[in-house]
């Protein structure tokens, strides 16, 4: 498969699967782990890098060990959905570090934000501090994580693999 420049091969899909895994692991590591040399394997993941499909890479932070304590999901609707309005509301949005995902969707709410706060007292005061005076916020309906079931950053990438990887990945369960 071709995205952009960048020809997405069997060995490309094994190294994002690898990075996906584990992002801090060494070209050596990785060649191995995929059956390349490494400089093969270092100029796919540059190419890849270049050309966006390798958006970056991150530490992935345990919320609770760092104090955060309450995570919460708020569904956000605008009264106006104006350009101007639409852009002064996600501008805003991505300026607060306690929204960690926003996408813009479908069906009651216009915007659904995951928070991440420290206790029940910070989410209080963000939704009056921040939330409610977000431009053309009419109404946020919040509902609070009680335990999460699952939490991945993996993209999932068998459907790039072709109908031999579609009948394999078929089989698990």
């Amino acid at each position: 498969m071709n995205v952009g420049s960048v020809s997405l091969d069997e060995h490309c899909l094994n190294i994002l699967s690898a990075l996906q895994h584990d992002g801090r692991q060494t070209v050596q590591q990785i060649s191995e782990a995929v059956g390349l040399s490494p400089t093969p394997c270092w100029k796919r993941i540059k190419d890849m890098e270049a050309a966006g499909v390798i958006r970056g890479y991150t530490a992935l932070v345990d919320p609770e060990l760092v104090g955060l304590h309450v995570s919460a999901v708020a569904e956000v609707n605008l009264d106006r959905h104006s350009e101007a309005m639409v852009q002064r509301f996600e501008e805003a949005v991505a300026a607060s570090p306690q929204i960690i995902r926003c996408v813009s969707a479908t069906g009651p709410a216009d915007y659904i934000l995951n928070v991440t706060v420290p206790d029940m007292k910070h989410y209080e005061r963000f939704l009056h501090e921040v939330l409610f005076s977000l431009p053309g916020v009419t109404h946020v309906r919040s509902s609070i994580v009680l335990r999460e079931i699952k939490s991945g950053t993996a993209l999932p990438l068998t459907h790039l693999q072709g109908a031999k990887a579609g009948v394999a990945g078929s089989r698990r369960g």
